[in-house]
């Protein structure tokens, strides 16, 4: 409530932690492609945090969504979004919609983000907040992250934001040729893997080790 209250001051002010965020945070930590850092700035992650944790949206921490998610920290959302290396004219998938954020900062990035979620509460929720920023290259699906999105495959990156136990090889299918895919996999916590679609077969690189909550599969 207190953003409605002061407005204008209080949205200066948020813009000032969000650029000390980027600074301290994520620059600081090694996060170097200008095309993402402006994204981070841009993308204004209170916006997609609930009312009582605005004033925490600038912490490098996960915050609570809905439905026992989160919404990812800052720097794990620029280090995912710099490990697919977009350059702007690509088609990315997300797996895991949550609560917009990461879509949001994709949608900044690359031509088209494809973007599914499990749960539809989330689902819902995100499309209309991210329509009313203004994002019209977001196109959502309610659905099973495992299976990826095959109808408008294929992809030039993938990035999951849910860790499944093992890489889903319907991910690896929908991948160009050196496409990338960005997944944390195995228990918390998970390594977090830069895979990439290499002629000779998957090339994979662990990044380090992150905790995300796990994926989720639709019931049999």
């Amino acid at each position: 409530m207190i953003n409605k209250l002061l407005g204008p001051k209080y949205d200066a002010y948020l813009g000032f932690i969000r650029r000390a965020m980027i600074k301290d945070q994520i620059e600081a930590r090694g996060v170097k492609d200008p095309r993402v850092l402006a994204a981070m700035d841009k993308v204004c992650r209170h916006c997609f945090v609930t009312e009582d944790m605005v004033s925490r949206a600038y912490e490098d921490y996960p915050l609570p969504l809905a439905a026992g998610q989160t919404i990812s920290q800052p720097y794990i959302v620029a280090l995912m979004s710099e490990l697919l290396d977009l350059k702007g004219s690509e088609r990315v998938l997300e797996i895991g919609t949550g609560s917009g954020y990461q879509t949001a900062v994709l949608a900044e990035l690359a031509a088209e983000v494809y973007t599914t979620e499990l749960l539809p509460e989330l689902a819902c929720a995100a499309q209309e907040k991210l329509g009313k920023l203004g994002y019209a290259n977001i196109k959502f699906q309610t659905g099973d992250g495992a299976a990826g999105w095959p109808g408008s495959a294929p992809y030039d990156a993938i990035l999951v934001t849910c860790a499944p136990p093992e890489v889903p090889p319907a991910l690896l299918e929908q991948l160009k040729p050196g496409g990338r895919l960005v997944i944390p996999v195995g228990p918390e916590p998970q390594d977090l893997l830069r895979i990439t679609n290499k002629p000779s077969g998957p090339e994979r690189r662990t990044i380090c080790q992150v905790r995300f909550v796990p994926m989720l599969g639709r019931p049999a």
